[in-house]
Formats: C-alpha cells, structure tokens, sequence
C-alpha cells in the first residue's frame, strides 16, 4: 500500500471544496485527467472511496470525511512552515510578481525596466500563469503581486486595484477590408473567419461582446499568440487582441477598434500586503498600464 501524498492530499481538499473534480482542476491550474488520478491513487491508499459520484459533482465519503479533517491539519502546517521559511529568506530589495501571458508580452517587461532604472539594487522575480493559477499563488504567499485580468472574486486578505479597463480590438492582415478603419461594429465581424484560442467562445475574449445568436466562424484554435499573430499576419484570419498586446504588433498587422461597450477586459493589481500595493514597481505597473493605452490608441490613428 502506497502512502498519502501533500499533492494528493491538496487535491482531495480542493474537489471536497468545489464539489466537482473539473472545477478543482481549474482552481489548482490542473487537467481534469490529473485531478482523477491523484484522486485515484488516494482512494489506493485509503481502501475505500473518498468521494461519491454524482450526476453533478462528488461529495465526500464517510472516508472522504475523516481523510479530510486529517488533510486540513496537515497542509495548515505545511503552508505555515512555508510562510515562516519565506519571511526567513526574505531580503530587503526584492519583490515577486506575477502577471497572465498577454501582460508579459510588454506591461510587465516596461514596468520592471523603469523601476529597475530608478532602483538598481531591486531584485525582482517574475512569473507567468492564469489568472487563477496567480491568485492562489499570491493567497499562498509564493508572489508578492499579481496582474490579474477580468474581476475575480477576492479571496479575504487580498487587496486590489485598478490598473485599465483594456480595449479590445481586432488584429487583420493590413491588406483586409477593414484595415485603416478606426472602428468595426460587431455586425461588420460576423462573416469573418476567427483565429481563437478555443472553438468554445465563452472561454476566450469572443465571449466578452458576442450575442447568444452568433456562432463566429473559428478557421483555427491557437493559444499561443505568435502562432495567432503569424495566422493573422498571413491573412488566414483575424483574431481578438487586448490593447496591452498592441504594441507588439509587427507591421505586417493592423488594429481595428470593436465598437461595442463590452469590448473591454479589466485589469487589475492584486496583493496582499498594503505595502506592496505601494511599492515602486506597483506604481511602474500603473503608469505603464497608462503608457500602453495611450501607445494602442496612437497605432490605431497612425
């Protein structure tokens, strides 16, 4: 017989709290098919079943139960020799902040260019993932400050604000029809060929301004945005681009306005601490967040 394991134990704790291995693999940034498992390999160990299938999500066992009382007292203590170990090794001059992929493309790097010009000795560690996987990581205290897109809900000890409200445009090859127009209503888009990062809308920023009575035209699914931008570029079709990401546009791209309120995307700063809510690199991220949207709208008039 194996042994319980903390990352195990960890996703027990989350799929009792979501009520559904789906929603705990997103919540830990995980597959759906690594949550089973690791479930799996815990009911290995236990014997018996932690968790009762339902038609809609799990519900812990009388095992589940007893597995779980035991799970919270251990990962409690981990976690605060964790926070002990890292005020141990914390050091005057640095600072951890994490941000979602478009958000590095050029906020972060500005931000932490000008605030490394005005404090040469400020060590900052930077890193990338969702905006989920970043909250936990800031409610875990393994990042100091979190770029953070749309308006999650807070857990209690987080604090948040304002960086912009993004604009969202839509990238074209500079040849397209609608190149050099400064803004498309959202019935111009309709018959165009989309380049997303998923055939489902609601997951990508389609979803934030279509009609429930529209199913775009996906021609291809890509994550990774030099593959949507090459896509683009190569006049395969067009693809949804936050202002943030403007400036990294090659010329071979043109940016048009969606004419819609809800072509938005908030973005925000999260921290914890109040202080690092005023550190200089939190104030680099809020002047840069001003610089760059001021750069989208100057490449949308040139």
């Amino acid at each position: 017989m194996g042994e319980f394991t903390v990352i195990g134990l960890r996703v027990v704790r989350e799929a009792a709290r979501a009520g559904s291995f789906s929603r705990a693999a997103r919540r830990l940034d995980y597959t759906q098919s690594a949550v089973s498992r690791q479930i799996l390999l815990m009911e290995q160990v236990a014997g018996r079943p932690l968790f009762e299938r339902l038609p809609r999500g799990v519900r812990p066992t009388a095992a589940g139960r007893i597995v779980l009382r035991r799970a919270d007292a251990v990962l409690d203590a981990l976690d605060a020799a964790r926070d002990e170990l890292h005020d141990l090794r914390q050091r005057p001059g640095r600072i951890r902040v994490g941000a979602f992929a478009t958000a590095t493309a050029a906020l972060v790097p500005r931000a932490i260019a000008a605030v490394s010009h005005r404090y040469p000795g400020l060590e900052v560690g930077l890193r990338e993932g969702t905006s989920p996987a970043l909250l936990t990581a800031l409610t875990r205290r393994r990042i100091d400050l979190a770029v953070l897109s749309g308006a999650p809900d807070l857990p209690e000890g987080v604090h948040s604000a304002p960086l912009l409200d993004d604009a969202l445009f839509v990238a074209v090859h500079r040849a397209h029809p609608l190149a050099g127009r400064d803004s498309v209503p959202v019935s111009l888009l309709r018959p165009e060929r989309w380049i997303a990062g998923s055939a489902d809308q609601r997951s990508t920023l389609l979803g934030a301004w279509t009609d429930a009575d529209w199913e775009p035209d996906i021609a291809y699914v890509a994550r990774d945005w030099v593959t949507k931008l090459g896509l683009v570029a190569a006049g395969l079709g067009i693809t949804v681009l936050p202002g943030l990401a403007v400036s990294t546009l090659p010329a071979t791209i043109s940016i048009v306005r969606v004419d819609d309120p809800r072509a938005v995307r908030p973005t925000i700063l999260a921290f914890r601490d109040v202080a690092d809510g005023a550190h200089p690199l939190a104030e680099a991220l809020r002047d840069c967040a001003a610089e760059l949207a001021a750069d989208a709208r100057q490449r949308l008039r040139g």
